[in-house]
């Protein structure tokens, strides 16, 4: 199982992948920016066999970031055919009712404010893993089951 975390704040990012390694994810892919984050899912895309693409399970996403903005990247993340289907969950330090509803209204499956402390940041992340792990049925993993998934 496969996370990408788009990021530029390198204490968020140390933070974010500690909490998820603290619940079995080892596979964790990072992005300092959206721009950074749509070349590497545009990379996934690309088989050289033609075989199936492998992209992310799940991307968690920063709003604030250089380059391209997460807002922009989410923008055209669900408006590309064939990555409109990755759940994209914004985890970001706003907690703005104009960034909450652009988010949902550009696709994000969901939106959390970061938390300030680590605690309650590793809580929410344990409720996201077990939702879109073992309680979400994704495109590409009808029939699988959570062990599998986690391995």
């Amino acid at each position: 199982m496969t996370i990408m975390v788009a990021e530029d704040d390198a204490d968020d990012q140390m933070m974010i992948v500690r909490a998820l390694k603290r619940h079995g994810i080892d596979d964790i892919l990072i992005a300092w920016d959206g721009e950074e984050l749509l070349e590497s899912l545009r990379q996934s895309g690309n088989t050289v066999d033609g075989g199936e693409a492998v992209y992310p399970f799940l991307i968690l996403i920063d709003l604030n970031m250089p380059r391209k903005s997460g807002r922009e990247a989410l923008r055209e993340i669900k408006s590309d055919p064939e990555l409109r289907h990755l759940p994209v969950i914004v985890l970001t330090t706003s907690a703005s009712d104009n960034d909450v509803q652009e988010s949902y209204h550009v696709g994000a499956n969901a939106f959390i404010t970061k938390p300030v402390k680590y605690s309650e940041l590793e809580q929410a992340v344990e409720a996201l893993i077990s939702f879109w792990r073992d309680l979400a049925t994704l495109p590409g993993h009808v029939g699988a089951r959570p062990e599998k998934l986690s391995a």
